[in-house]
């Protein structure tokens, strides 16, 4: 038996729908791994051939042709190194959520995952069926186990293997980010390990993908339990792993692990690259978006220019008889220190116009929240005729705890192509302005000190509407995020006119929601592909 094997983790950034460029990809990066490494093996993420997720691509009559294709090209350019790869596979009029070991033109062994999550943002029952028996394959004399992502948070999955002789196991991973995930990744395969009695190689793929974005955080884990590697999160790389023969057991070598990160930091760096790609591989030239003065836009240019370079994010300042001479202030010495394109458009003659129109139509009317939303609503009319002039996507600047309960204007603030913010509770918009101005100042201060407010009207404040944002945040936590009914959210200690009204708030703005743009999701429930509500309904508020 060989005393030592060299496998590298592929954590790579993949394009869901680019058969052709990542089967590409895939030839260079085995290539380089068995160069570079002299690696015996090279381990790419969950349906690495087509991009996860690829949604219902998956039911275009041309995939399984172009990943019969990928595949072929694997067996036929890459030649002295094993490839395992994911990939979906039609059998018997069967779709399966599939990976393979490919050596020297030879199509080793196929593994169809077992367990299909069908919760939050997955829904793989609605493509595959599932797996039922275990793949230990042979590679240079180590009897492998393969696995795919959901197969390892199971203890069947990893019974059956260990009762076909695997000494080790390889898992293909497409694990979206959200707060804390790696810490749960870890601490359930120190579980799995546990029970198989054997070491696991866990890769998982990066980047952005529309509203999920994937953080990597490969890792190694011993049958102990114990981290012996862990690759940087949101960071594409080869990493390779040593597993020696000691003693009847197969070892991982301990090396380096990257640390893992403070919550405030692996959030930005989630949004970051959630922006990037989505501006990246959908073709954008680059991004504009409103900066008021306020800390939604302040935080949301800071991320754009991180993410994109300060040459294609352009920033415009739109103000009106509200807007207060610090928020012009604060907007331009923000974008002076992020070096971005700058420009203010006074929209005075523009929300007159509107309402000089409107006279007869408003005529016997009180003034009222139409007045305001007006001047929201001028401003996105502004920004979308920028973006279809010049090719730059609009980012929305709403965050989370807005959305929620409407405190947002359709067509107006809520106008444009990709929220940043969109899954961010306010109270985590002020910690991240904190840890992003901690990396180098870009944030006046004050953005971050004052009341936040719309600027919509004289005085306005946004606590003249809302409880404030420590208390709106909890309560929608417990709603929104883990299911609490009112009476269960009032058991835990929130005054119960205040609850009855947040949750009301909720659900009359679901409408709103669905007409919101994509944003990128950060916690455990975002708006979005895991939480889907009827807009119209007769449900009442109580247990």
């Amino acid at each position: 038996m060989r005393q030592s094997l060299r496998i590298v983790m592929a954590q790579l950034n993949l394009r869901v729908g680019d058969v052709q460029g990542n089967v590409e990809r895939i030839i260079e990066e085995a290539n380089a791994a068995r160069e570079a490494w002299e690696a015996d093996v090279i381990v790419f993420p969950e349906l690495s051939l087509c991009g996860y997720p690829p949604e219902d691509l998956l039911l275009r009559s041309s995939m399984q042709r172009r990943i019969e294709h990928g595949l072929q090209r694997l067996r036929d350019e890459v030649r002295g190194i094993y490839l395992v790869v994911g990939y979906p596979w039609l059998e018997d009029e069967q779709r399966y959520n599939a990976c393979a070991v490919i050596a020297d033109g030879q199509l080793l062994a196929t593994y169809y995952k077992q367990r299909l999550p069908n919760y939050r943002v997955f829904d793989e029952k609605r493509y595959f069926e599932p797996g039922h028996q275990p793949c230990v394959v042979d590679i240079k004399g180590v009897p492998v186990a393969l696995s795919i992502c959901e197969d390892v948070w199971f203890p069947e999955p990893m019974a059956q293997a260990r009762a076909a002789g695997a000494r080790l196991m390889l898992s293909l991973n497409a694990s979206p980010f959200h707060l804390d995930k790696q810490l749960e990744r870890e601490e359930t395969l120190a579980e799995r390990v546990a029970e198989g009695e054997m070491p696991v190689i866990y890769v998982n793929q990066v980047g952005g993908q529309d509203e999920l974005v994937f953080d990597g955080g490969s890792f190694v884990i011993d049958a102990s339990g114990l981290i012996c590697q862990r690759a940087p999160a949101f960071v594409e790389g080869l990493y390779p792993v040593d597993v020696q023969l000691q003693e009847g057991h197969w070892l991982p070598r301990r090396t380096h692990c990257a640390e893992l990160q403070e919550l405030e930091a692996s959030v930005y760096q989630a949004l970051v690259v959630g922006v990037r790609d989505y501006v990246q591989k959908n073709g954008f030239r680059g991004v504009v978006l409103g900066l008021s003065g306020g800390i939604d836009s302040a935080l949301t240019l800071a991320i754009a220019a991180d993410a994109l370079g300060a040459e294609r994010v352009e920033a415009v300042m739109m103000p009106y008889h509200y807007t207060a001479q610090i928020s012009l202030e604060d907007a331009e010495i923000e974008a002076r220190l992020l070096g971005v394109t700058y420009r203010v458009l006074p929209i005075a003659p523009v929300v007159d116009a509107f309402q000089q129109v409107l006279a007869p139509e408003f005529e016997g009317y009180a003034r009222d929240a139409s007045e305001e939303n007006l001047q929201a609503r001028c401003r996105g009319t502004l920004l979308m005729a920028i973006s279809n002039k010049k090719g730059s996507l609009v980012l929305t600047t709403g965050n989370k705890s807005e959305l929620a309960v409407g405190y947002a204007t359709l067509y107006g603030d809520m106008a444009g192509g990709f929220d940043v913010l969109k899954d961010v509770p306010k109270s985590l918009v002020f910690r991240l302005a904190e840890y992003r101005n901690s990396l180098g100042p870009v944030i006046p201060p004050r953005v971050i000190e004052r009341p936040p407010s719309a600027e919509l009207a004289p005085g306005q404040q946004d606590e003249d509407s809302l409880p404030p944002y420590a208390v709106l945040d909890e309560i929608l936590k417990l709603y929104i995020e883990h299911d609490l009914s009112a009476n269960a959210i009032i058991a835990e200690g929130f005054d119960e006119d205040t609850v009855n009204r947040v949750l009301s708030m909720v659900d009359r703005n679901e409408y709103k929601r669905r007409q919101a743009a994509v944003g990128i999701r950060v916690t455990q429930r975002g708006f979005g592909r895991d939480r889907r509500y009827p807009i119209t309904s007769g449900w009442r508020l109580g247990d």
